[in-house]
């Protein structure tokens, strides 16, 4: 007889893909609590702070690795989330393009942000 893995590998989203998918999913989740909190941590303890202070803020070595990390699993734990609704709710041509554009416009946000990032700490 055969085990419930073997006969959930053979329908279509059962695979070992989606269960990497969906273990990437939850450790990008659970990097990004930590993240997250640090963010609005951060943002509270500069308040009323100057364009110059937040500036100085992130050239800081720790504020700009945190902030480059957040920026990456933030776009990358967003990709996972919406691949899932357009695998689920999308079909046929309209899904290969969708898939396409969210790849494109994730990878192009997160460029912009390292960019920004790297631009003001250098």
């Amino acid at each position: 007889m055969s085990s419930l893995r073997e006969l959930l590998s053979v329908l279509p989203g059962f695979g070992r893909e989606a269960v990497a998918h969906w273990w990437m999913q939850r450790l990008t989740a659970a990097a990004l609590l930590p993240l997250s909190v640090w963010f609005v941590f951060s943002i509270a303890m500069l308040g009323d702070a100057s364009h110059e202070a937040v500036v100085s803020w992130l050239k800081t070595p720790s504020a700009t690795v945190l902030m480059g990390v957040f920026i990456v699993m933030t776009f990358y734990h967003t990709k996972l989330g919406i691949q899932v609704i357009i695998e689920d709710y999308v079909g046929g041509w309209l899904q290969a393009a969708s898939m396409v554009l969210l790849n494109v416009v994730c990878i192009l946000f997160a460029v912009a942000g390292i960019l920004a990032l790297l631009k003001i700490a250098l």
